[in-house]
């Protein structure tokens, strides 16, 4: 449904998606706000301390870039090539993008959005009717100070990510017995092992669940501390076998475009090979409960599958992915796919195109990114729900979709037409 400016555009999250939907918005004329419940960048700033795999290149639009150099003409960002930290691309891009003219006051930091609904309407009336679109969107804000409040906008992006959503760690998938009690007291996303929680993991044994790339940041990091440590060990567990051939558990694409990445694969192998890391894998394993001994100060685990029994711990770490937290659209019509948990219509395209490179990946179109409630929309990694396999450059692409709806012209891509910032 078009939406002609000067509409109220509500982005809630100021990510890197949310920022440049902000900006894309703002430059063509719709009066935007951005609610962070944080800090810009809030979810990159918490693993700011790791290397991200893609250059910096592939992470920043030609129109922020453009909106940089016009705001600071001593502005230098950083080379296209770059493999910056996460708090490295919070402090030289997105921190100076969000004091940009465009942005500034658009920005609401510590505004948590709490749920949206549509005015007039519950989630059950008119379903996938356009007569909804006729009136706001109702947002339950509350500020910095706790107070709650209404505000409204014509259009709602929903670029709030999944971090703050992570799976349960237990036997298919549901929390294991005890799980639910000491989620406080499991690490589920990237220890800093090398600084700050140093002392927490140094001299300890640790539990690593999970198969991905964040599992293998953890483990190598863990394999590092071990070899200054004496008494720092890891068990690494997978639900899954290990490739044919292989003892670890990471996929090595041949070829790989992104060395960081198959570096951490190879690294993440070897330590499993190697009996002097201090880690050891054990595949095809599943935690089936926890409880936690407060005077001795440890976990103990019950697995079961390729490793059996109950064993000791100091420290729990779950990188065992995310999903998308629906509740703050729970009174809106959001077609949810029932295995990725992301909007139906991208779901299915992208199922039929998974496996293989995230690096082949294309955007599926504009109709993708459509939902049965009108003018709402998902972009960002949650839009890919449970699937891990997001880039901030179809992100990027999903921004020039969505406007090309929402102000209704097909051929319209402000990145295509962007200045160059000088070199």
């Amino acid at each position: 449904m078009a939406v002609d400016t000067p509409a109220k555009i509500a982005v809630l999250g100021a990510g890197p998606i949310g920022l440049e939907a902000a900006l894309y918005g703002r430059f063509l004329g719709y009066d935007v706000v951005v609610y962070e419940r944080g800090q810009v960048g809030e979810h990159l700033r918490q693993w700011g301390h790791v290397t991200m795999f893609s250059p910096f290149g592939m992470n920043a639009s030609p129109l922020a870039l453009a909106a940089l150099a016009a705001h600071d003409e001593d502005y230098v960002p950083p080379d296209s090539e770059a493999l910056l930290t996460g708090a490295e691309f919070v402090a030289k891009f997105l921190a100076p993008l969000a004091h940009t003219d465009l942005l500034a006051d658009s920005l609401r930091p510590e505004h948590d959005v709490l749920a949206v609904g549509r005015e007039h309407y519950l989630k059950g009336d008119s379903p996938g009717c356009e007569e909804r679109g006729d009136y706001d969107f109702r947002l339950l804000v509350r500020d910095p100070t706790g107070r709650e409040f209404i505000d409204h906008a014509d259009v709602v992006i929903d670029a709030t990510g999944v971090w703050r959503q992570p799976n349960w760690l237990g036997c298919s998938g549901i929390p294991a017995p005890g799980e639910r009690e000491l989620r406080n007291q499991i690490e589920y996303h990237l220890p800093h092992v090398a600084g700050p929680q140093r002392a927490s993991y140094a001299g300890q044994r640790t539990l690593v669940i999970g198969r991905g790339y964040s599992a293998a940041t953890s483990v190598v990091a863990l394999a590092m501390l071990a070899r200054t440590s004496p008494g720092t060990s890891a068990s690494w567990i997978t639900r899954s076998a290990a490739p044919e051939g292989q003892i670890g558990p990471m996929i090595v694409l041949p070829k790989d475009r992104l060395a960081a990445r198959a570096k951490l694969a190879q690294e993440a192998n070897a330590v499993c090979a190697d009996e002097s890391s201090g880690v050891t894998y054990w595949p095809q394993t599943d935690v089936e409960a926890l409880t936690y001994d407060a005077g001795r100060n440890k976990f103990l685990v019950e697995l079961s599958g390729g490793q059996e029994g109950t064993f000791e711990f100091d420290r729990i770490v779950a990188n065992v992915g995310y999903r998308p937290d629906d509740s703050l659209y729970a009174e809106l019509q959001v077609h949810q796919c029932y295995a990725s948990s992301g909007p139906m219509k991208l779901a299915a395209a992208l199922r039929g195109t998974s496996g293989g490179d995230c690096l082949e990946q294309t955007t599926h179109g504009p109709q993708t990114l459509l939902n049965p409630e009108p003018n709402f929309y998902i972009l960002g990694s949650k839009s890919y729900g449970r699937n891990p396999a997001f880039l901030l450059a179809i992100g990027l692409r999903q921004i020039v979709e969505v406007f090309s709806i929402i102000g209704d012209r097909a051929s319209l891509d402000l990145y295509a037409t962007a200045l160059r910032p000088r070199p």
